[in-house]
């Protein structure tokens, strides 16, 4: 019984270095002592103080390690690892890491979450914001521009290129603006809420077209020809990577250019040029944002060179390069016609056209570096184009679906007042939440210097999905008033257009299935990455420094996973007291489980884990949700921790936090190997699935502080556009919120006065005047009345067209009363 009592005393001590994630020279004096104390002070048997010796020397002494352990872990991981192609390889040095390697650790540093800087615009971003931004956005009518003119009126593309909103991250010294990546995006947030086909038009040169490309990988001589015209919109970019037969593998584009010598002339100067190194280029790309009104085309090809004019191999790589497109050859295509939406998109192809090798971007020197370049800037652009436009659709979705659901009555209650349309309410307050602390975040990283490639996959299909969600969401509350298009309906066109952002920029159901864990994996992991390049350098001394640190941070995992588990990680340090102090500990304890779930996984499955597209999704889905809940938290503790943003951030984090545990429960429920997953389950859920959903109660609050005018409100709908006039279907709200709260008593009191049989008249109308009348209200109160009517008839309203759906009346049903 004493010996026994000695290894449970020596199994705790190892599981609290485990735990606090003791050095293994630590934990192995602490086993020695131990195991010679049972031996030598309570007469255990020496075997095992021969087993122990032998696994610590095994364990501390490298020769003896690599000979017995790594060495042959060593030969067998150089088998079982999959080859890693040239994109799949330059895929993963794109870009940098940041919280997401936290987040991957078990172990996140939320004093270091903390600290990184709240987003602020300086003076100059504020002012263009709410000037030539705010200017924009009043002369922009969406259902004219969708419905009519199947484009930007002129006067708008030209206010576009005037104002600079083209060369928004140009640096000042080519004529930009040089904005951070915050006002940036926040720019593009504003516009889409009052015209996703402006958003776009203004995003794409910004975020996806050849300016970024050409500040970081142009020569000089190229920076100073196009990045001024780009940032006076003298040039319209666009970048076509696309092509009929590689969507999501862009990587496998059938485009290609073969190196030699050829004649041409400049379109830009007219000036012939006989004999010159250069590029036969042969393409066709389709969905190509901007392409049809495009004056320089950026293009991604595989460049050949079979005749070695430039090296000894013949296939050099993916090649990005810059083509005017009034060159020879050039053609463009007529428009494609993406979800109703107008923003410009075509195709373009051209077959042998010679272009100049000083048209490569970068120019000959950095030919084949094409995937590494866009990588890395596509990384930026995701976090910024539709994550802006997902939290637009967010804000707009809250603003006036919280709004309408306090004009609307039915059975003599606001429609919010009602619990289905209060959960509804409750989702869009809480995902619009979520995806604005989600780009919050990743923008304080970029602008901080970070490439965060995982993160981005994560900001594209979470606050795309979640855009989806909210969107449905308010569709359904407005019910009627959202089916009948028309000039009115504030909704149907961000509707029509989800399948876009669910599709471009790499479609959602790739992103999630392969891309966020499978770079997440490599990527953010501490070990991964070292153990993948030791092999591939055959590194024997490197791997077994890596993988000791490996099986420690496994076995640490699993021991924080499972205590925590146990104790509700309430041994866990945390930032912050008060409301949100829970929250952290349960971030904590998942990170754990979510790192040993996820090393169980790659260790168990392999290579085929990478094939394994459900397994991986989940996975994913764990790390996401770790993510999105650490951004709501920093972005609740950036704002001052508000009193009434409180039941905004428990839905947002506690949300996360439980789809994560449920990703966990698949994960589990659907591992093939079901032992290893009893034994899992039993580690990261010792005492079952604890974290619940958000309370019933917290989205009622969400919903109320939605249905009427709050500093809470104000925060979450930030940088939405606000029409300040009664005549626009988005402005009308509010003055019919103000109007229908100061009127909610007098309708109130009108009510039980018909009830009781004071007012006799037929018509509401008709019973205002009577009860005017009668001394029961005011003529103050009689016209405060009145007015709210009208303008919640002005809201609940919907447009019709004549006979031949040509012609909207919006003054028809104003005509009518009764």
């Amino acid at each position: 019984m004493t010996v026994l009592i000695c290894v449970a005393v020596i199994l705790v001590a190892i599981l609290a270095l485990a735990y606090w994630r003791a050095p293994l020279w630590l934990s192995s004096l602490v086993a020695l002592a131990g195991i010679g104390y049972a031996v030598f002070g309570r007469g255990a048997h020496w075997g095992w103080g021969v087993a122990v010796l032998v696994v610590l020397a095994v364990l501390n002494l490298k020769p003896l390690r690599r000979v017995v352990l790594t060495g042959p872990m060593f030969q067998v991981f150089k088998k079982i690892t999959p080859p890693m192609s040239q994109t799949e390889q330059e895929a993963v040095d794109a870009g940098t890491v940041w919280w997401d390697r936290d987040l991957f650790s078990g172990k996140p540093d939320f004093d270091r979450l903390h600290q990184f800087p709240a987003p602020r615009l300086t003076a100059e971003e504020q002012a263009f914001i709410d000037g030539p931004t705010e200017q924009l956005c009043a002369m922009l009518d969406d259902w004219r521009i969708t419905h009519e003119q199947k484009d930007l009126p002129p006067e708008v593309w030209q206010f576009i290129k005037d104002q600079g909103f083209l060369g928004m991250i140009i640096k000042k010294q080519y004529g930009g603006k040089e904005f951070s990546n915050y006002a940036h995006a926040r720019v593009v947030t504003k516009i889409a809420t009052r015209s996703g086909s402006a958003a776009v038009t203004v995003m794409v040169p910004n975020s996806l077209g050849p300016g970024e490309l050409l500040q970081h990988y142009g020569t000089e001589e190229q920076k100073n020809y196009y990045l001024p015209r780009l940032a006076k919109g003298v040039e319209i970019p666009c970048f076509a990577l696309t092509s009929p037969e590689a969507g999501s593998d862009a990587g496998g584009i059938p485009d290609f250019g073969v190196v030699t010598r050829g004649s041409y002339t400049d379109p830009r100067t007219g000036q012939r040029h006989e004999n010159v190194l250069g590029i036969k280029l042969s393409w066709e790309k389709r969905y190509i944002t901007l392409g049809p009104v495009a004056t320089i085309l950026g293009m991604a090809f595989k460049l050949y060179d079979p005749d070695h004019l430039l090296g000894d191999k013949d296939e050099i790589g993916i090649t990005c390069a810059l083509i005017p497109t009034e060159h020879q050859g050039v053609e463009i295509g007529r428009r494609h016609y993406p979800g109703t939406s107008v923003f410009q998109n075509g195709p373009n192809w051209g077959k042998d056209v010679f272009i100049p090798m000083e048209w490569v971007i970068g120019g000959a020197s950095y030919v084949g570096q094409g995937w590494r370049m866009l990588v890395e800037c596509l990384s930026v652009g995701r976090c910024i184009s539709l994550p802006a436009m997902s939290v637009a659709s967010g804000k707009l979705a809250a603003y006036t679906t919280g709004a309408y659901a306090r004009i609307r009555n039915q059975f003599g209650l606001s429609i919010g007042r009602f619990e289905g349309v209060d959960e509804a309410l409750a989702r869009i307050g809480g995902y619009a939440y979520q995806m604005d602390a989600s780009q919050r975040l990743a923008l304080t990283g970029l602008d901080m210097g970070e490439k965060p490639s995982v993160l981005s996959g994560i900001l594209k299909y979470h606050n795309t999905e979640r855009m989806r969600k909210t969107i449905n969401d308010a569709m359904d509350v407005h019910a009627g008033k959202a089916v009948c298009i028309g000039p009115r309906n504030y909704l149907a066109q961000g509707y029509q257009a989800v399948p876009v952002a669910i599709t471009v920029e790499g479609a959602n159901i790739l992103t999630r299935s392969m891309i966020i864990f499978g770079q997440g994996a490599i990527r953010c992991h501490p070990f991964v990455l070292r153990e993948l390049r030791a092999a591939m350098a055959n590194d024997a001394v490197e791997f077994d420094d890596a993988v000791i640190g490996h099986i420690g941070f496994v076995i640490s995992n699993k021991a924080r996973a499972f205590v925590m588990g146990l104790t509700g990680a309430r041994l866990v340090r945390v930032p912050k007291s008060g409301p949100t102090a829970q929250n952290y500990r349960d971030v904590v304890r998942l990170s754990a489980a979510f790192a040993f779930l996820a090393d169980m996984g790659m260790a168990t499955l392999g290579g085929s884990l990478k094939f394994r597209e459900k397994l991986s999704a989940r996975l994913g889905d764990m790390l996401s949700n770790l993510y999105i809940a650490t951004a709501a938290l920093k972005k609740f503790h950036d704002d001052g921790e508000p009193k009434e943003d409180r039941p905004l951030v428990r839905w947002a984090v506690e949300s996360a936090l439980y789809d994560c545990q449920e990703a966990m429960n698949g994960f589990l429920n659907n591992h093939p190997n079901r032992f290893l997953a009893w034994c899992m389950r039993r580690v990261v859920f010792p005492l079952g699935m604890s974290l619940k959903g958000p309370a019933d109660r917290v989205g009622t609050r969400i919903a109320r502080s939605l249905m009427e005018p709050s500093q809470s409100r104000d925060r979450l709908v930030e940088f939405m556009y606000r029409s300040q006039d009664e005549n626009d279907s988005v402005g009308v709200l509010e003055y019919a919120l103000k109007a229908v709260i100061e009127t909610e008593g007098l309708e109130s009191k009108l009510r039980r006065a018909q009830r009781e049989g004071q007012l006799k008249a037929i018509t509401a109308r008709e019973r205002l005047q009577e009860a005017r009348g009668k001394g029961l209200i005011n003529d103050q109160e009689f016209a405060a009345v009145e007015r709210a009517r009208r303008l919640k008839r002005e809201v609940i309203m919907v447009d019709d067209f004549d006979a031949g759906l040509q012609h909207a009346d919006p003054e028809a049903m104003r005509r009518v009363v009764i």
